[in-house]
């Protein structure tokens, strides 16, 4: 195949293109830039089955010759990328998501939507499944991530429906790993960085809160298997295993010698006070299930973390 895959910089972009090559796939990689980083795909640069295109995909998106399928994945997705960029955010999902499924449709390739577990806001189900509408804020701050997702994911349902074009919805939950930014604001590389750096650790009110953390390659395998698959609707993707905050915190100061104590802040609004992923459907449908325990991927991302800061 050969796959348009935006978003091909980021964090995820960029993985989803190794495992789309090492499949033996051609991958066009598009990306403006806004939050992803040449250095993700540098080690693509010589690879005959990859091209890249600087492209704003909120803008009319043109690709020359076949394509089989589009992967979306183009988007702020920290919260500091989303809430510094609060109109880039919005278009991206509603006008690159319209731009896209109209190159999907053009060229009669199957689409790919990246989603969020923020469609389910602060969610007053949990677990939560796909059946579960969410409990979100419109107007609140995180708005702009979650209804930008909100609407990718009806024009996707739209386009399915009306067009009769072969969808696919992830629902991607907190995913960690290699390429993060060290400045992205997840909580994960904001553990880590301020522990290398020897600083305190933040936590946001009590660290009650809880959340799921996935390894990326078991992300990506679970993505990689859902656009194989014939399922259209929405499908989660993430670890269930449930941690609070503070018990990340501890677990990552137990791993950085020389970190400093885990310091409190005020909660943001609208924070999640629980996130975890119901995977039934991805484990019936897709026979997937994530691999990578907390343990080993934090010593993982420790290694990237420690390179980035030249440590």
């Amino acid at each position: 195949m050969r796959v348009l895959i935006t978003g091909a910089a980021g964090f995820l972009g960029s993985h989803l293109s190794d495992r789309f090559l090492a499949e033996g796939h051609q991958v066009v990689g598009m990306d403006n830039f806004i939050t992803g980083s040449p250095d993700n795909i540098a080690h693509l640069a010589g690879q005959s089955r990859f091209e890249f295109i600087e492209h704003n995909v909120s803008r009319f998106v043109d690709v020359a010759g076949p394509i089989d399928g589009v992967l979306h994945f183009a988007s702020p997705a920290s919260p500091i990328d989303y809430l510094k960029f609060p109109i880039q955010t919005l278009k991206v999902g509603s006008l690159g998501t319209h731009n896209l499924l109209g190159v999907a449709k053009a060229k009669g390739a199957r689409f790919l939507l990246a989603s969020t577990s923020e469609v389910y806001g602060d969610p007053l189900v949990h677990p939560q499944p796909e059946s579960y509408w969410g409990n979100v804020n419109p107007v609140g701050p995180r708005g702009v991530y979650d209804e930008a997702k909100r609407f990718a994911e009806a024009i996707t349902m739209a386009y399915h429906r009306y067009h009769g074009l072969p969808t696919r919805i992830v629902r991607i939950f907190n995913t960690y790993g290699p390429r993060m930014r060290a400045e992205d604001g997840r909580v994960v590389s904001n553990f880590i960085v301020q522990a290398l750096r020897g600083q305190a650790l933040t936590i946001y009110g009590d660290g009650g809160q809880t959340r799921s953390f996935c390894y990326v390659t078991d992300l990506i395998d679970g993505i990689y298997r859902l656009f194989s698959s014939d399922r259209s609707d929405p499908t989660n993707l993430g670890n269930p295993n449930e941690f609070t905050v503070r018990q990340l915190a501890e677990l990552v100061r137990t791993k950085i010698p020389g970190a400093g104590p885990v310091v409190a802040e005020p909660l943001p609004v609208d924070d999640p006070k629980v996130r975890r992923p119901d995977i039934s459907v991805a484990r019936q449908v897709l026979g997937w299930e994530p691999e990578v325990q907390l343990d080993a991927g934090l010593d993982q991302t420790i290694v990237h973390f420690r390179r980035v800061l030249g440590q």
